[in-house]
């Protein structure tokens, strides 16, 4: 997604632009498309939720595609029970087996279960769960959860990773706070498409990467992995990869898009139904997928950068590295190896796209 923007952005102000991907489709782990059997629409990289309060970035995404309304419902199972997630106000009376109002909720939370952290820095993952929620609910919903995902203790993770997630007072079930909430019609594919449409855009399909490329060219818009890019010289940074576990039904298997599942003893994070991805369009059908995370090993698909709280001078080298480098540009969750919603993907690609026209003017 973001080199599809920067190429189009650059294209448009008369910019040829080269794109080349290894894979042997566009759209990156965007990518979707309607299984053979069912005609279910199928984020085939796990599924991708538009949500947004970007204005900008919601008007330039439409140009390419139609959206529909899409408003998104997460579930989790914890100690043999299922809850709505983020946390709201019918997660806590159910799981405290309490009646509480809002504001009883607010007070029973902030007073009774919130713990308060002294720290010097900043907050980790499991300080800022116990600061927020209490041990209870941290015990629950995000230690085994988190730690499942990301392969590393919660006290190693950084807290920003759950201020993304909110704590609600009231019965509200939707999974974002974003005032758009979307999903294309007919999968992101067609608008990965129409975004590269354009007589400046040359694709090139299952082609790699070489070093010394970019000597071609004027710029480097570089959205691999950063340490590939500098072929290991400093060491490996650490990623997570994804396998996933199909799961054909008749009928319904799990009644939601994602449930999560929260406790140690179950090897998979979450479970994933495609169909209610699009409940515009009914089907009788399911296609499911278990998500399994581990360590990334050579060949693997990269999904997640791995930030640790702590230590970070392996990504310092890369970055110095990075910003030292003449005539490229490191982008997008693998390039700048950060975690990156993709309305966030899209209004960084605008503005580096931006700025590189800035220069070049």
């Amino acid at each position: 997604m973001t080199g599809a923007v920067i190429a189009r952005q650059l294209a448009e102000a008369d910019i040829f632009c080269q794109v080349i991907d290894s894979r042997a489709h566009i759209g990156g782990n965007c990518y979707t498309e309607r299984d053979s059997e069912t005609g279910i629409m199928v984020h085939k990289y796990g599924p991708h939720i538009f949500h947004t309060a970007n204005i900008k970035v919601w008007n330039w995404i439409q140009k390419f595609g139609e959206f529909k309304p899409y408003a998104h419902h997460v579930y989790a199972q914890s100690g043999g029970n299922v809850y709505s997630l983020p946390i709201n106000l019918h997660t806590l009376n159910q799981f405290f087996g309490k009646t509480m109002s809002p504001q009883e909720a607010q007070r029973f939370v902030t007073e009774e279960l919130a713990e308060k952290i002294k720290t010097a820095g900043e907050l980790n993952f499991e300080q800022q769960a116990l600061s927020l929620v209490g041990r209870e609910l941290y015990e629950a919903f995000f230690r085994d959860y988190t730690e499942k995902q990301w392969g590393v203790r919660a006290s190693e993770i950084p807290g920003t990773i759950l201020k993304r997630l909110p704590l609600r007072f009231n019965y509200d079930g939707t999974y974002f706070n974003h005032p758009i909430q979307v999903m294309p019609s007919n999968g992101y594919t067609p608008i990965i498409e129409n975004i590269l449409d354009h007589e400046n855009i040359q694709v090139d399909l299952q082609t790699e990467y070489d070093r010394g490329d970019e000597a071609k060219f004027d710029h480097l818009f570089y959205s691999g992995q950063l340490d590939r890019y500098f072929d290991f010289s400093e060491g490996r940074l650490p990623y997570r990869t994804l396998d996933f576990e199909e799961i054909r039904v008749s009928g319904d298997f799990q009644g939601c898009p994602v449930m999560n599942f929260c406790d140690s003893r179950v090897p998979w994070t979450r479970i994933t139904e495609h169909k209610h991805f699009a409940s515009w369009e009914p089907n009788l059908d399911s296609v499911c997928y278990r998500e399994y995370s581990r360590e990334y090993q050579e060949g693997d698909v990269p999904y997640y950068p791995v930030k640790l709280a702590t230590e970070n001078n392996l990504l310092d080298q890369y970055l110095r590295l990075a910003s030292s480098t003449v005539n490229a540009s490191f982008v997008g969750r693998l390039g700048a190896f950060k975690y990156l919603d993709m309305d966030v993907a899209i209004a960084d690609a605008l503005n580096i796209a931006k700025h590189y026209l800035s220069r070049a003017a």
